[in-house]
């Protein structure tokens, strides 16, 4: 007898300002108040449960992105965000089934705090917190938190290694059988079932335990989404789903290869860790439908917010004064040796004589990842091509457009996946982990 047919996993990455298209925002039908708007992130949620979706994932931010404010007044996009855990626990109340992920960082919080937050947003969720890792690429970020400096990106790495093992520790200090709550003998909790973690490493100092008992999920989700080759290890040996943003298909499927066989070297099997690609959507009745859709946005991206996307997609670089209808001049081509500033090189190398416009509008969409734009038919075939073809578990969906995008996916594509086999029509679980088919981690201090 087979296994069970592998299905597909869907995520919604949630974006402020309208959707995650730059321009979404000035589309007369983009949320534009959705950067403050709970009411409008709580519809989403909803709307995410109706079509099964495993999990919501809410990006954030430790510093508004560095550049002139006079451009960025036209990209509202990582520069404004409600708190996320805040918001998600306001949706976790709202909703029964869907997943609540959210970003926060290793360089700007303590191991404490992210325990905490996270424990505690899966308490009340009834186990459906996830945490996405980051060690923020973001260098004004340090003036925000009192440091002259940004750390080093080896150094980042290293302090996000032992940072997730203190948090890991820190959510096992109680046993899950810890509460006894035996009025008898006036005992609520067994102390002998109560753990100081007394961690003392290279970068941290933290005695424990955490004042609240064991996730229900033991440890809430692990994700994580650099592709560097520290944050291939760091995802290898950590994480339980890793978020990828490429715009080819073969791009991801050395890194689905990559990533799944580093699992080995941690003691870890290739299947418990998912890679999910992130996939811009604009998906409409028609083709023709979607097409118009999408020139629009398109014609609504200034050149300013163009060059502020390109030069974010070279290592944060200064693209002022280049003009948008030539080629990138000699002096500002990427030499650096950064993910993004690699990634591009590709690009321009894949198209001699691209203009400055027509390279930023690569970008538009879903900044680096691919972009789907089609009927439910075409997006759905993307889709299956992508899962069959061992680039991907899953899937993050970008909508362009919110909040109709995100409508527009559950009505039209996901009965089309649902027809064809690769998609759930219930939830299988009701935690988080259970939806994505992930075991629950055991306690550090469990005997035997």
């Amino acid at each position: 007898m087979g296994g069970k047919k592998r299905q597909i996993k869907l995520a919604v990455h949630i974006n402020p300002a309208g959707g995650n298209h730059v321009a979404a925002w000035m589309h007369p039908r983009a949320q534009k108040d959705s950067s403050r708007n709970a009411s409008h992130y709580l519809d989403m949620a909803r709307t995410a449960e109706r079509g099964k979706f495993d999990l919501i994932f809410l990006a954030d931010s430790a510093a508004t992105r560095d550049g002139s404010f006079k451009r960025l007044a036209r990209f509202p996009q990582y520069m404004i965000y409600l708190e996320p855990l805040t918001l998600l626990s306001a949706m976790a109340v709202g909703t029964r089934h869907v997943g609540l992920v959210a970003t926060a960082s290793t360089s700007y919080f303590e191991p404490y705090n992210v325990a905490r937050l996270f424990g505690s947003l899966d308490h009340i969720s009834g186990g459906r917190a996830g945490w996405n890792v980051v060690t923020t690429a973001n260098a004004a970020a340090a003036l925000n938190y009192g440091r002259e400096e940004h750390y080093s990106h080896a150094e980042r790495y290293a302090r996000a290694r032992e940072f997730v093992d203190v948090v890991k520790g820190l959510w096992d200090s109680w046993d899950d059988d810890a509460c006894v709550w035996n009025e008898e003998t006036g005992i609520y909790f067994d102390h002998e079932k109560v753990h100081r973690l007394n961690h003392k490493g290279d970068f941290l100092s933290v005695r424990g335990p955490l004042n609240m008992e064991r996730p229900p999920q033991g440890h809430p989700v692990l994700i994580q989404a650099g592709t560097s080759e520290d944050g291939k290890n760091l995802a290898a040996e950590i994480a339980d789903m890793v978020f990828v943003t490429e715009q080819e298909m073969p791009s991801v499927q050395a890194i689905y290869r990559d990533i799944k066989a580093r699992t080995l070297g941690f003691g870890r099997r290739p299947e418990d860790l998912l890679v999910m690609p992130g996939i811009g959507v604009l998906v409409r009745p028609t083709a023709e439908e979607a097409r118009r859709d999408y020139e629009q946005l398109q014609s609504l991206v200034h050149p300013d917010v163009g060059l502020e996307v390109l030069g974010a997609q070279m290592n944060f670089a200064d693209l002022t004064g280049a003009d948008v209808e030539k080629p990138l001049p000699d002096h500002l081509l990427p030499r650096g040796d950064s993910t993004q500033e690699r990634r591009m090189r590709g690009v321009l190398a894949d198209n001699p004589g691209i203009t400055v416009r027509q390279l930023y509008e690569r970008f538009t969409g879903a900044r680096t990842s691919h972009v789907v734009v089609g009927d439910p038919i075409q997006c759905a075939d993307r889709l299956q091509e992508w899962f069959e073809s061992e680039a991907a578990d899953g899937f993050v969906i970008q909508p362009l457009l919110l909040p109709e995008g995100l409508d527009d996916f559950v009505d039209l594509v996901v009965p089309e996946l649902q027809r064809r086999g690769l998609y759930r029509r219930d939830y299988e679980g009701t935690t988080l982990r259970e939806n994505l088919g992930l075991p629950r981690p055991a306690s550090r201090y469990r005997e035997g």
